[in-house]
């Protein structure tokens, strides 16, 4: 198995992930610096940052309801995702929202569902309530759906609908670096308030900011689905 892919599957990252923290000489294999393409097997050690990595036989699927100020990140002591949400198992967060921004966030010791879901041709959907500082056009939300350049590049159609004056829903499949927010500027729009209130058929309206929950097994299956992963 090649190094990347096994620390994703032992919940340490996505895979891309992984070959960023092998550039950087923070992986080791057998007490050497590892290489990008190395094959790890049974006998082999792998160490991340001086801990040893081991693969996890249990898999962990949760929800946590990021609130603002709280740090998307895989770190400890940093006023971290990891350091609110609190588990037996290493669990690592699933994409990224900012440190403005509030909302669902998947956790997972899971790297095959870490590497499909960061995958942007898969398309997998994840909706946002935003608020901005104007009254909301019809120019505007059209413009929303039928993309933005940003980065030299367009923003592929996404779903965008109005629910008050200047509130609007906004779907996208694709997560570009602070997405919504460069699409609203670009629109001449700041926006005031953000929040991801639902990740592919995951959402729930009760989960207050700070608090986090297990994927039910229903969920689970679902997302096994949509990912087009066996359980």
């Amino acid at each position: 198995m090649r190094i990347n892919k096994y620390l994703a599957e032992a919940g340490c990252c996505s895979r891309r992930d992984a070959d960023g923290l092998i550039r950087k000489g923070r992986v080791l294999l057998n007490g050497k610096r590892a290489q990008l393409g190395d094959r790890v097997g049974n006998k082999d050690r792998v160490t991340l940052s001086g801990k040893t990595v081991k693969p996890q036989s249990k898999k962990i699927y949760l929800l946590y309801h990021k609130p603002v100020g709280v740090i998307t990140t895989t770190e400890k002591g940093v006023h971290g995702v990891l350091d609110q949400v609190r588990v037996p198992e290493r669990v690592y967060p699933v994409g990224r929202l900012d440190v403005a921004t509030s909302g669902l966030l998947l956790l997972t010791n899971d790297g095959r569902v870490v590497n499909r879901m960061l995958k942007g041709k898969y398309g997998h959907e994840k909706e946002y309530e935003v608020t901005v500082d104007k009254t909301i056009t019809v120019a505007f939300l059209e413009s929303l759906r039928c993309g933005i350049v940003l980065d030299d590049h367009s923003t592929l159609p996404a779903q965008a609908r109005k629910i008050g004056d200047r509130e609007f829903s906004l779907t996208l499949i694709e997560g570009r670096n602070r997405q919504v927010r460069r699409m609203c500027e670009t629109l001449g729009y700041r926006v005031t308030k953000l929040a991801r209130v639902r990740i592919l058929h995951l959402h729930d309206r009760g989960l207050r900011p700070g608090m986090w929950r297990l994927l039910t097994e229903q969920e689970q299956r679902a997302l096994f689905k949509e990912l087009h992963l066996s359980a």
